[in-house]
């Protein structure tokens, strides 16, 4: 069995049944790179503390380091017989420079550890998931620039509303994105580093000691999203925090959702029912029994997985709400659901960035929909209105118009103008003909602040 980072009170060994329930390197593996990070970076604390000498800190500091390109290069491996990450990279340390590894943990707990990882990692997932958020943009923005003049109805309680453009259509996820990127970028932005908790009450070195420069641990460990390394303001409160967890979760739940929004939308659109768009054989699955079958499984694991982050999110936030301070080792759980969230969308945003691209529109099918006079109502309501009728009357008058319409299944537009003045003798025929053209009815909103036209 591996070597723990603890032990000497205890005169039995850990139940076996204990000892696997326990141990937590399966999944915190994930967390090994930002591990040897915080060392090296403990290593510069405990020398400036006086604690190391310059030659055991250049001694530690090198095996680390070669620790640390063993997991860049993917040729480290994890023992799975060690309780945790940092257990196994304390081994692994001790197999290089014997006993003087065992310095390392000078001043020095698992849970000030633990936190301190976790939040590396959570930046530098923040930062790389911004990258696919991006390109998602990029690609939703490409197919709104080449589909620029495409009109389609618009949709409220899933009935026909309202003509509007597909761009603007399209411009509404992003806005949704912009969103989601901000937000990562603000949880990102209030995370912030620390040293020198210990295990809930702080250590013997001066917090002066702690203070290291952002820009030496980017050169040191070239790796972006950090801000200065400091000591905690309050220890307790360092080891046992962990409302950034939560705060991102979150933020990738909301993300979550927007882009099952999306799933949806494209899933609806590739129905024979509605045959706006196709969708690439490559993102789409067939079926065991019927041969003429193309799913959209992409989109609907999309959709689905949404569930998913939000249980994610619940687990957190069930496991945090009765903990007294400081540190418990519930909090080990926390680390599945942070991975998994951050895993599922970077996926999520990667096929969607694929699969918006290759995107083609039934021009024809989308014209048929358009013909629908129901979409332009409220244009006539609006042209009442610009011949002084009180917009409630105006309203009435139309929807009286339209029921009368279906009603007889005859269109308004063919209706002779004397029958149009039966309901209101503002009605001009040759003036709401014209209403009912999907350009004109798009055109006609001047609130939207438009950009590309």
């Amino acid at each position: 069995m591996a070597k723990k980072l603890w032990g000497g009170r205890f005169s039995k060994k850990i139940d076996p049944l204990v000892e696997e329930f326990s141990k937590s390197i399966s999944y915190d593996y994930k967390l090994a790179r930002y591990d040897v990070l915080g060392s090296l970076s403990h290593v510069e604390i405990l020398k400036k503390a006086g604690y190391l000498t310059p030659e055991e800190t250049k001694k530690i500091s090198q095996a680390l380091d070669s620790i640390y390109k063993s997991i860049e290069a993917k040729t480290f491996k994890s023992d799975e017989n060690s309780e945790d990450i940092h257990t196994d990279i304390q081994n692994k340390l001790y197999e290089k420079i014997g006993d003087l590894a065992l310095k390392l943990h000078t001043a020095r707990s698992r849970n000030d550890q633990v936190v301190f990882a976790t939040k590396l990692y959570c930046k530098n997932s923040i930062l790389s998931l911004q990258e696919n958020i991006v390109l998602l943009m990029k690609a939703i923005l490409g197919l709104s620039s080449g589909n620029k003049n495409i009109i389609l109805p618009g949709f409220t309680h899933m009935q026909h509303a309202q003509p509007v453009y597909l761009k603007d259509y399209l411009g509404a996820y992003a806005e949704m994105l912009v969103r989601d990127k901000k937000r990562l970028e603000y949880v990102s932005e209030h995370i912030e580093i620390t040293m020198g908790a210990g295990a809930l009450a702080g250590t013997p070195i001066y917090a002066d000691k702690y203070e290291i420069e952002a820009s030496e641990l980017v050169k040191k460990w070239k790796i972006g999203g950090i801000s200065n390394l400091k000591a905690p303001v309050n220890s307790l409160d360092a080891v046992s925090d962990r409302d950034f967890v939560i705060e991102i979760i979150s933020a990738l739940s909301i993300l979550a959702m927007h882009l099952s929004r999306l799933a949806e939308d494209l899933i609806i659109w590739s129905t024979k029912e509605f045959d706006f768009i196709e969708i690439d054989e490559a993102f789409c699955t067939g079926s065991s029994l019927m041969p003429q079958k193309k799913n959209a499984d992409a989109l609907e694991l999309i959709r689905g997985c949404a569930g998913r982050l939000y249980g994610n999110l619940v687990s957190v936030l069930t496991m945090m709400k009765g903990l007294p301070l400081a540190y418990n080792r519930d909090m080990q759980l926390d680390k599945e659901p942070l991975f998994n969230s951050f895993e599922i969308i970077s996926k999520e945003l990667k096929i969607l960035s694929g699969l918006v691209k290759t995107l083609k529109f039934n021009k024809e099918k989308i014209k048929e929909y358009l013909k629908d006079e129901s979409l332009y109502a409220t244009d006539l309501v609006y042209y009442l209105v610009g011949k002084k009728i009180a917009f409630k009357e105006a309203h009435t008058i139309v929807g009286k118009l339209v029921k009368y319409s279906i009603d007889n299944s005859i269109n308004i537009k063919d209706m002779p103008e004397n029958s149009l003045k039966k309901f209101c003798d503002k009605f001009v025929k040759a003036e709401i003909v014209k209403l009912f053209d999907p350009k004109v009815s798009v055109e006609s909103k001047k609130s939207i602040q438009r950009t590309g036209k």
